[in-house]
């Protein structure tokens, strides 16, 4: 059984596999030793994984993983699935590198497009050849509602609506609705479109905590049937990880 753990910027995630057979998985705000001991517990686990965006902690759950568990810290060098070209790899997040991973190897000899909606929103590209080069950062769903009510004087707190489908706004909220969501959906489709002029069978892979919200803003896009939807693709690329070092 391999342990999990992507370390995000709001959310820790866990899952615990048998394989690539994902039995168990949930998120944190925070993570203690009792959630890490019932986890070994239950699953009898003899590898682990950590992913973290955030300097390594020496947390008292994470050194009870490192005295039950073989733990391990996914970083570029210890990726055998993608040939990194990034020109900083030390600084490119190891959920993005994780992300271009699981992709690859859930979906070989494709060209992926990885857009994984979170804090952030991060597009990567992997060809089909395990070949990435680099990608984009833009601000995610919730950070554009917050930064609006901030960073002004009169804009109030407004949150995603799933069914606002206009492409304008009558009023200072429904204007923040389509600013915000139509932009997103219109920054997607201007990516999709731009990945799409060099290679037409793109496989595009919509991840993280807002991949249903996007597909649904996608869905009557020409990109529909292209589609696949990986909430969990962080958390298969590190597990992915395990099992290529063990080889």
């Amino acid at each position: 059984m391999n342990l999990v753990i992507d370390i995000g910027n709001t959310y820790t995630k866990i899952a615990v596999f048998k394989q690539d057979e994902l039995v168990f998985n949930a998120q944190y705000q925070e993570v203690d030793t009792g959630i890490i001991s019932d986890l070994l517990n239950e699953h009898h686990i003899n590898q682990a994984i950590i992913s973290t965006v955030k300097s390594k902690g020496e947390e008292g759950w994470q050194r009870i993983l490192a005295g039950s568990t073989h733990l391990v810290y996914f970083n570029a060098a210890m990726n055998r699935l993608i040939k990194n070209h990034y020109l900083t790899p030390e600084t490119l997040g190891a959920d993005r590198l994780a992300a271009v991973t699981g992709a690859h190897y859930l979906y070989p000899g494709k060209d992926n497009l990885v857009i994984s909606g979170g804090t952030c929103i991060t597009y990567d590209w992997v060809d089909a050849g395990g070949n990435y080069f680099g990608g984009s950062i833009s601000p995610g769903l919730n950070m554009r509602y917050k930064a609006l009510n901030n960073y002004t004087a009169g804009l109030p707190l407004v949150g995603a609506d799933e069914n606002f489908n206009t492409f304008y706004g009558n009023n200072t909220t429904s204007s923040i609705l389509s600013g915000v969501q139509n932009g997103i959906k219109y920054e997607l489709t201007g990516f999709i479109e731009s990945y799409r002029a060099n290679e037409k069978e793109l496989n595009i892979v919509l991840s993280g905590g807002d991949s249903i919200f996007f597909d649904t803003l996608l869905k009557n896009s020409i990109f529909a049937p292209c589609i696949k939807i990986e909430p969990y693709l962080v958390l298969k690329g590190l597990n992915a990880a395990i099992h290529n070092n063990n080889d």
